[in-house]
């Protein structure tokens, strides 16, 4: 057996029936849909949900979950990550590790409402960053290896 000889099965395929195509065709001038209504009509028919009057799938499940749009989105970076960038010098051991450093790196690809560290990995290199937000475990190896962590002050609850 050979690829150009490769068939579909006897009776697996149909042809597609061409609607609108003239009367020879035998679906030409009302294209099956019949004369006039809502069915007829281009978009006409029921909607995409609709179950014969049967209460829908989507309104038979509960509502389930809410998007907080008061959500922060932010960058997460990993120490593993920064380690890399300074190993291969695209990040000053010197500087503060900030957003527009960790962009200029190429660590992150743009700003969101700011970075978060994550302890994930080594750090070997003495430096301070000035970030949005550090899990517990991150701050604890970046104070080991002799850096600091400047985070955002939390405003007092009034």
């Amino acid at each position: 057996m050979k690829l150009d000889e490769l068939r579909p099965a006897p009776g697996a395929t149909k042809r597609r029936k061409k609607i609108g195509r003239g009367p020879g065709s035998g679906h030409g001038k009302t294209a099956t849909k019949g004369h006039k209504g809502h069915n007829a009509r281009s978009g006409g028919g029921k909607g995409g949900g609709f179950e014969g009057g049967q209460m829908p799938l989507y309104r038979r499940l509960p509502k389930r979950g809410f998007r907080n749009i008061f959500a922060k989105d932010f960058n997460v970076v990993s120490l593993a990550r920064v380690q890399a960038a300074v190993d291969a010098r695209k990040l000053d051991a010197g500087a503060t590790v900030d957003v527009a450093a960790l962009i200029k790196a190429g660590v992150i690809r743009r700003a969101k409402d700011g970075v978060r560290v994550l302890s994930t990995g080594e750090l070997k290199a003495k430096l301070s960053f000035d970030v949005a937000g550090a899990s517990k475990g991150a701050i604890e190896k970046i104070e080991k290896a002799g850096g600091s962590v400047k985070l955002p002050e939390k405003a007092a609850a009034e």
